[in-house]
């Protein structure tokens, strides 16, 4: 097992250590911390006789914290013969990242090949932790109904990266997002929901009701509640992949504040793209949003707050061709729509692409009816999908409008159609 140290012992047991040591900085009440746990004891009984397993509380070393540059919770520092020698892994740490760095960087064998998967049977499957996910969860588990929640990432979805929700009832106004969806996950593991965190699903299968996890775990269950969410739609346009990370980027939350001071691109007008580039105002010196429309697609409140907004300025009528930029965003070129001339935009530090979201079905493509934007149907009197126990919920369902409200909505009629279809199982 993993051996707790301080900053009094950090030069003794990691810098001095001959050989491979890992340390994990986390902190507490920290989801993804306590996801990584279990996932850093499965690694520790594995490389025991390899690698030295340290961990360090974050906050009560926060002056060795500081002086190695780890700045969130939790951190994973690779060492060999005292020197860092892998990048540093942070975050919603999956197991398949940790065994990628032992192995490709550090040299390591997998000793992962060949592990037996151990089978657990359930009630109730609900893959994806959003605001669908978490609904479904605490109807389901104040049903008891044996339930279990699997989420590739830290549970929220995209809600987490959402600045501020100011139209979500009985939230008194304005809340961050992530600090509502820390309570709606409170709320589902206090009506009984088990989550699996930071999870990689490498196999759902949908006819046998098997899903199965990481390296080890294989689940079955008797339904399951598919609430995959979205992503970011992305442009499909020259340089974007390219230059993905090196100054574009599709999270206000998470970048807005690498560019203090700076004049900056938004690429969109609805409700997203007008609402996360208010947000990028607090931070930045100019933003131009290029929009295809002559007007924006934004509730009215956000839209006139946009328009009176001295940082922001509005190129109508345009669409972007492409980025440009080597090793960094340079620049844009965009086209007038009105009269098709071309032009290059120039002198912006990044650039912000909110144009939508895609629907995350890859997990079960092949395997039930998708439409052509990649959407799930279903019954919209139960959610179940054609498949017998297989429901959906949220915003990888075909639907006009995708709000955290209605997605709360999907995973409400879904738990409780799934919680009659188990009842009939029994009949």
């Amino acid at each position: 097992m993993p051996i707790e140290i301080t900053a009094a012992d950090y030069e003794a047991k990691v810098l001095k250590h001959n050989g491979i040591a890992i340390v994990d900085f986390y902190s507490k009440e920290c989801s993804p911390c306590d996801a990584l746990a279990p996932k850093f004891d499965f690694f520790a009984d594995l490389y025991h006789e390899e690698i030295a397993f340290f961990k360090v509380f974050r906050q009560g070393n926060r002056e060795l914290s500081l002086a190695l540059g780890v700045k969130s919770s939790p951190t994973l520092l690779f060492y060999k013969d005292g020197k860092e020698a892998a990048p540093r892994l942070s975050g919603a740490i999956k197991k398949s990242a940790i065994k990628k760095t032992l192995v490709e960087n550090l040299g390591l064998p997998d000793r992962t090949v060949g592990i037996e998967r151990k089978t657990e049977e359930v009630d109730l499957v609900v893959i994806g932790g959003g605001p669908a996910g978490l609904t479904a969860g605490i109807y389901a588990g104040r049903a008891r109904i044996n339930t279990v929640i699997i989420d590739q990432g830290n549970p929220g979805g995209q809600v987490n990266l959402t600045h501020m929700v100011a139209n979500y009832p009985g939230t008194d106004g304005e809340i961050n997002g992530y600090a509502l969806m820390e309570k709606v996950t409170r709320q589902a593991e206090e009506s009984g929901a088990r989550f699996i965190r930071s999870a990689e699903i490498v196999r759902l299968d949908l006819e046998k009701k098997e899903i199965d996890v990481d390296d080890d775990r294989r689940i079955r269950a008797r339904a399951i509640i598919l609430a995959t969410g979205a992503k970011p739609r992305e442009l499909g346009i020259p340089g974007e992949q390219a230059l993905f990370g090196r100054g574009i980027s599709y999270c206000a939350t998470c970048d807005g504040r690498f560019y203090e001071g700076k004049d900056i691109f938004v690429i969109g007008g609805g409700n997203s793209a007008v609402e996360e580039t208010l947000f990028l105002t607090e931070f930045v010196n100019s933003v131009t949003m290029i929009h295809q429309f002559d007007e924006f697609q934004a509730n009215k409140t956000a839209a006139d707050a946009a328009l009176n907004n001295p940082k922001i300025n509005v190129l109508w009528s345009h669409e972007p061709r492409a980025f440009l930029g080597t090793d960094g965003f340079e620049g844009l070129e965009v086209e007038d729509l009105k009269t098709n001339e071309r032009k290059i935009l120039k002198g912006g530090a990044g650039v912000f692409v909110f144009v939508g979201y895609a629907p995350q079905t890859q997990l079960f493509a092949g395997q039930m009816p998708l439409d052509k934007w990649g959407g799930a149907s279903a019954d919209p009197m139960t959610q179940e999908t054609t498949r017998p126990g297989i429901f959906i919920a949220g915003d990888l369902r075909s639907k006009p409008f995708k709000q955290i409200t209605t997605a709360v909505s999907d995973g409400t009629v879904a738990a409780l159609s799934a919680q009659k279809y188990l009842r009939s199982l029994a009949l």
